[in-house]
């Protein structure tokens, strides 16, 4: 229920603030006073579109604020849930700011919301039926979310399953085709698969094969180089006359004789003595490698190939051996997946065959489901319909034959309508004139509100069009359905304002200039 309304820099309303109550609100007016702006306000809490156009004239924002009852529908608690909400809260404000700049924010109890989710927490509090309304009514293709709207909370379970059930049919039909299309397709890229699995098979590749190989090869074209200034160290270090070694061997027996005097004698001494052991070692290590140097052209040009094929696959596959070999695991578990096709796209079939008779049950069963409703629904809108003085009018819902399955199953519905005594039932959308219309609509609404219990419904003029002891007939409908949901209404007619449990007078004057 709508407890509180604020609207500030709202089209013609600069500051406005409403209080409303349980039963029958009614607001009445000359025509341009303000009532259905109040209603547009109303309309952006429940999730409408944010205009700039909506902001008064020389304002730099509008804002629209609501405070409503906690709705106590267990699916509206889920959602609470599921968007974050505290519901702890003894009250839900939900608050619209639409500034110059084209920013529409949404907040619910201080939380930012986008406006889908608003849309979610909207539906669940106001119920707005107006002019638009009608126009539902002569959509044909409506006529089956109207029927559907008036199922069970069961039965709209089973409408969520259903096409959850149906969508999954599809995304499995579009997998079964697009195998189908492309079979010839497959084949040739089995054969281009087989042709690089091949290939790099073949390679026999190693991680960190290439680095290897441009070492030993660098080696190689070097190999004079390598011998030369092995040679020379060698000879530098170990001749005969006047080496390296011996030199060094000397210093050490002169330095021994005075590393006594001095802590840092000593020192130099150690030095000394280490560099003398490991230029030994090094002078053995450059004698192993000469005694093992051996030049062998055919080597050199096998690494050579060896790389050229390395950069040969590179080119084609990575810029990497390891991108390289992980490509080759890729295209060998698609070669898996596309050797196996025909025996996967059998087993696709087979399961396709299976959802589409499980489905085409599910369609069968909400179909004689529909049936009963709209059994139910028929007399229904009759006896309402009768209490309006439309006492000879006759209302069917009209199953077309063609079973075409779609989201909402094989069902494709149109209400029939006759008033007249003796006349056949033809489509409701060429036969109902604008009062007509607006009766059947208040009809649907008091079957409905049973059903949808919306915390608010609005009627923004829905009795154009009647006069006289009818609109004294749709005044007591709402009134009746406002014991069921708090109601609010704008209406011309004195017998609807009448019965009004509570009555706003919407007005409008200039001052200074300003509406």
């Amino acid at each position: 229920m709508l407890l509180e309304l604020t609207i500030q820099n709202f089209a013609i309303i600069p500051k406005l603030h409403l209080s409303f109550s349980e039963g029958m609100t009614v607001l009445t007016g000359e025509t341009g006073a303000g009532k259905s702006i109040i209603i547009d306000a109303m309309a952006l809490l429940a999730g409408g579109r944010g205009l700039t156009e909506y902001i008064r004239q020389g304002s730099e924002k509008c804002l629209i604020e609501g405070v409503f009852e906690f709705p106590q529908e267990e699916e509206f608690h889920e959602l609470m849930k599921e968007l974050g909400i505290d519901e702890n809260e003894e009250v839900l404000i939900i608050q619209r700011d639409i500034t110059n700049a084209g920013k529409s924010m949404c907040r619910v109890n201080g939380r930012s919301m986008t406006l889908s989710n608003l849309r979610r927490i909207g539906s669940f509090l106001v119920d707005i039926q107006g002019q638009n309304e009608h126009q539902d009514l002569l959509q044909e293709e409506k006529h089956l979310g109207l029927l559907d709207s008036y199922g069970s909370s069961d039965y709209q379970a089973q409408l969520v399953s259903f096409k959850k059930d149906y969508a999954s049919y599809r995304q499995l039909e579009k997998q079964v085709r697009r195998i189908q299309e492309n079979e010839q397709s497959f084949v040739q890229r089995l054969d281009m698969l087989h042709f690089q699995q091949e290939e790099i098979e073949q390679a026999k590749l190693n991680l960190g094969e290439e680095e290897e190989l441009i070492e030993e090869r660098d080696k190689l074209m070097n190999f004079q180089k390598i011998v030369d200034a092995f040679g020379l160290s060698y000879g530098l270090l170990s001749s005969e006359s006047g080496n390296s070694l011996d030199g060094i061997s000397m210093a050490i027996t002169q330095l021994e004789d005075i590393a006594h005097l001095d802590s840092e004698y000593e020192q130099i001494n150690e030095n000394v003595q280490s560099a003398y052991f490991l230029l030994q070692e090094a002078t053995t290590e450059i004698s192993r490698q000469l005694d093992h140097m051996e030049m062998d052209e055919g080597r050199l040009e096998e690494v050579e190939e060896r790389l050229e094929l390395i950069r040969q696959l590179k080119r084609k596959y990575g810029d990497s051996i390891a991108t390289i070999l992980k490509y080759y695991d890729e295209i060998s578990e698609e070669l898996l997946q596309v050797t196996n096709s025909e025996d996967r796209l059998e087993e696709l079939e087979s399961q396709l065959a299976e959802k589409e008779k499980g489905i085409e049950q599910f369609a069968d069963k909400l179909h004689n489901q529909r049936k009963k409703l709209a059994y139910k629904l028929e007399r229904e809108i009759v006896q309402e319909l009768a209490e309006l003085y439309m006492e000879h009018a006759q209302f069917e819902v009209h199953f077309h034959p063609e079973r075409n399955l779609s989201a909402s199953g094989f069902d494709k519905v149109e209400f029939y309508l006759t008033t007249n005594p003796g006349e056949p039932l033809k489509p409701l959308v060429k036969v109902a004139s604008g009062g007509e219309l607006s009766r059947i609509l208040l009809a649907l609404k008091s079957i409905f509100s049973k059903n949808q219990r919306k915390t608010s419904i609005v009627f923004d003029e829905v009795d154009t069009g009647v006069s006289g002891r009818v609109a004294q007939a749709i005044a007591e409908k709402i009134v009746k359905i406002s014991r069921q949901s708090q109601v609010l209404c704008i209406t011309h007619l004195p017998q609807v304002a009448a019965v009004a449990t509570h009555h706003y007078f919407i007005s409008k004057e200039v001052k200074g200039g300003r509406t």
